[in-house]
């Protein structure tokens, strides 16, 4: 793997909190068309270089240049929701009415 990638991010049309990584100079074209069927448009965020040891938010910069490096792409999926945390809202708003 190389020490640097000059990376590509974009955000799906479709799906909030959906992000696509890929190598700049090769863009989407490795990105299966059934995952951008799913994807929508891919929206431009970000350009950054990647190392291994940049601190992302959601994920190891390593693991999403092994994705790219091995199959030209790192799908972020959205974060799961978290079923307590929706119970706890239900609750706290059938007590207010």
């Amino acid at each position: 793997m190389s020490e640097k990638l000059l990376c590509e991010i974009f955000k799906s049309s479709r799906k909030d909190e959906m992000y696509l990584y890929v190598d700049k100079r090769r863009g989407v074209e490795p990105v299966p068309e059934v995952l951008m069927e799913t994807f929508g448009k891919p929206i431009p965020v970000l350009t950054m270089i990647l190392t291994e040891d940049k601190p992302l938010a959601r994920v190891k910069a390593a693991d999403v240049m092994a994705a790219i490096e091995e199959q030209g792409f790192y799908l972020q999926m959205p974060p799961a929701k978290e079923a307590y945390l929706l119970d706890i809202h239900r609750a706290q708003a059938a007590e207010r009415s």
